[in-house]
């Protein structure tokens, strides 16, 4: 049966099953954030059967890896619909509700900001060892493809809040423009991370097992270049929405938590490459 929204759209076309078909009786609750952290936890575990394969299968711990993130990836895709989308597709938003979304986002990227805290201390633990040292494989850090791939990332939030003024502005042609680009920007920055991941790998020699250096930064580089997925599909949601017409000046809070999200992913990026591209041969 179909419904219709305050604004004339009929909600049949937009089936939610993330919400609808999750078990329920647990109240107000979402036990979607929990699915995620289990596929967060089970990469972790999985890189490190990888890391320890001689002593389990070798297949062991691509295997887990490769499980947790589709783990991973469908709590999260729970997690916007329950969260997200469901309330802003139907209407259904309430001051109250825009205050716990935006809340909400910024828990998000503090507990975000205290998991690459920790990776970033295991590395400075051991990079201020006396015993430190690079590996013989290590490649040439700062090449023009990292310098071209930062450039890239950079100019993607520049490209979101040109978008974002657009829409608070009620200029909806120019933030369509904008959340275009930036989603473009975003795809182009991932190939770039898989074009470095190809030569370093398949040409250098440069592995993940290589060392302290080369778990830190295949563990922070790939961890953040999964963030960066998932911002792209965030931001891909914004945009087809956009399409939709189910943004104005008055009405595009998560055009706001997108862009927070973004803009943190784009900072951790800057920092990481100033420590561990830019900073790791210096004494």
């Amino acid at each position: 049966m179909s419904t219709e929204t305050e604004d004339g759209h009929d909600d049949h076309h937009h089936h939610l099953p993330a919400v609808e078909d999750w078990p329920r009786g647990f109240g107000e609750a979402s036990w979607w954030p929990f699915v995620t952290a289990l596929g967060g936890a089970g990469i972790y575990i999985g890189v490190a059967l990888w890391i320890l394969g001689d002593l389990v299968h070798p297949l062991a711990g691509p295997a887990v890896v490769a499980g947790s993130v589709g783990f991973f990836l469908t709590g999260i895709y729970g997690w916007l619909y329950h969260a997200f989308i469901t309330k802003f597709w139907s209407r259904d938003v309430t001051e109250h509700g825009s205050a716990s979304l935006r809340w909400g986002m910024i828990a998000f990227l503090g507990s975000e900001l205290a998991t690459f805290g920790a990776i970033f201390s295991y590395y400075f633990y051991f990079r201020a060892g006396a015993e430190w040292t690079l590996p013989a494989t290590t490649p040439d850090l700062v090449s023009s493809l990292i310098l071209a791939n930062t450039a890239i990332l950079i100019a993607s939030s520049f490209t979101l809040h040109w978008a974002h003024v657009a829409i608070r502005s009620g200029d909806r042609t120019n933030f369509l423009r904008g959340m275009g680009l930036t989603v473009l920007l975003g795809i182009v920055f991932l190939g770039g991370q898989a074009l470095e991941y190809f030569e370093f790998i398949a040409h250098e020699g440069f592995t993940l097992g290589e060392g302290i250096y080369g778990s830190a930064f295949y563990g922070l580089t790939g961890l953040h270049g999964l963030h960066v997925m998932l911002g792209v599909v965030f931001l891909s949601i914004v945009f087809i929405r956009g399409l939709y017409g189910q943004y104005s000046a008055e009405r595009h809070l998560s055009v706001s938590t997108a862009s927070m999200y973004w803009h943190f992913v784009d900072v951790v990026w800057v920092f990481l490459v100033v420590v561990l591209y830019v900073g790791a041969g210096q004494a």
